[in-house]
């Protein structure tokens, strides 16, 4: 009898201390490694900025990314949106400036690696990104002219040490811009190509400034970081670092049978491409094609890497001189999103159309077909457990 309660005992024992041992082949252990954060290589230089690692751009930058006066109506500024106490996002299903826009927020962290940006990867350049909202009638509404002004009365001083003087803007509309109303492009189109060039040029500069400072905010190191850490080492994970039998079994189904680090991969946890994964549209919002439509987006932007405000020179123009422009596959596609943090964001997808993971997970295990183009996406055989064991591991990337 007592022999047999002594193995009882030491088969409890044998169970417990197997609960969360992690048990992966070299080939899962080598694809788990390339997505801990240890793995992300430094920032690169961004050679269309040259402004883009000078410490006095980035704290003027930073000043400008919370200044609401940076908008028409003086109430909206970058962090109305990027809020700092919720990863540079704001927790809505669709952001709110002005106006409610048609998409929703995403996260700062680490964005200065993107080569596209925005959903659907309209802007190529982390600076050319940050003007866009500046004059978007439904963010921040504001025109490149009054920007000027602005700038000049405000923080003139600080401008000029580090880009340099500003234009004469004695004979410059308070308000002008091509992109605003009416009375706004009548007033641009009024002034002559070197007053245009020269309130560019202003307005370049701003968001090479608050892209200086974008480019400090990276990922903080998880709890699947330092697991990840552990397993490469041969070290038991111990502590937090330690992870549950669901975790495990989470991270097994993601980098395997649910193929999620086909797209999620890196130590971002994203491929930066643009997919169409059956994501339905929210019924009341205006027609979203993705990436097809922002192809011409990019083209015609003046401040994209073959304008006039690039730095540097051309040899940095890969990404959009090479970029897909016209296939079937780009319709309804939008930019993988980082799953780093992702856990503590809800809503999710472009538009906040899924309010949870459970959501998310089970939307891609049933690969509903798209409105329009081709999902990517195939069926997955998950039962109710697989599908708990992944959002159990996703929540691993924002502890």
């Amino acid at each position: 009898m007592r022999r047999l309660a002594r193995f009882f005992v030491l088969m409890a024992m044998a169970v417990l201390a197997g609960c969360g041992k992690p048990d992966f082949s070299d080939a899962e252990k080598k694809t788990i490694a390339s997505l801990a954060l240890s793995r992300l290589p430094a920032l690169k230089p961004d050679t269309t900025n040259r402004f883009a690692d000078v410490p006095a751009a980035a704290a003027l930058g930073s000043t400008l990314f919370f200044d609401a006066s940076m908008s028409r109506d003086g109430t909206v500024s970058c962090s109305t949106c990027h809020k700092i106490d919720r990863q540079f996002q704001d927790g809505l299903p669709q952001a709110v400036g002005v106006g409610r826009t048609n998409r929703r927020t995403m996260p700062l962290a680490g964005i200065a690696r993107d080569p596209w940006f925005f959903w659907d990867g309209r802007r190529d350049s982390l600076w050319a990104q940050a003007l866009t909202p500046l004059e978007n009638p439904l963010e921040q509404a504001g025109n490149r002219a009054a920007y000027a002004h602005y700038i000049k009365a405000r923080f003139g001083d600080r401008y000029e040490r580090i880009f340099g003087p500003l234009p004469d803007l004695s004979d410059i509309p308070a308000n002008a811009s091509p992109l605003g109303s009416d009375a706004e492009k009548a007033a641009w189109r009024a002034m002559s190509d070197q007053q245009r060039d020269a309130i560019n040029r202003v307005f370049a500069n701003i968001g090479k400034a608050i892209a200086a400072f974008e480019r400090s905010i990276e990922p903080p190191q998880t709890r699947f970081d330092r697991f990840a850490l552990d397993l490469a080492t041969g070290a038991e994970p111990k502590g937090d670092a330690a992870f549950s039998r669901e975790e495990i079994l989470g991270l097994k189904l993601f980098i395997g049978k649910a193929k999620c680090v086909t797209c999620h991969n890196g130590p971002r946890f994203t491929d930066n491409g643009f997919h169409n994964t059956g994501v339905p549209p929210v019924k009341g919002l205006p027609p979203d094609r993705g990436r097809v439509d922002a192809v011409g987006q990019v083209q015609a932007d003046p401040f994209n890497c073959f304008g006039a405000y690039r730095d540097g020179d051309v040899d940095a123009c890969g990404e959009l001189r090479f970029m897909v422009k016209d296939t079937p596959e780009l319709v309804r596609a939008y930019k993988t999103p980082s799953l780093r943090g992702a856990a503590t964001r809800p809503p999710y997808m472009h538009a906040g159309q899924f309010a949870s993971l459970d959501e998310v997970v089970a939307h891609y295990a049933k690969a509903a077909p798209s409105i329009e183009g081709t999902s990517e996406i195939h069926p997955l055989e998950l039962s109710d457990r697989e599908l708990a064991a992944l959002v159990a591991f996703l929540n691993t990337l924002a502890e």
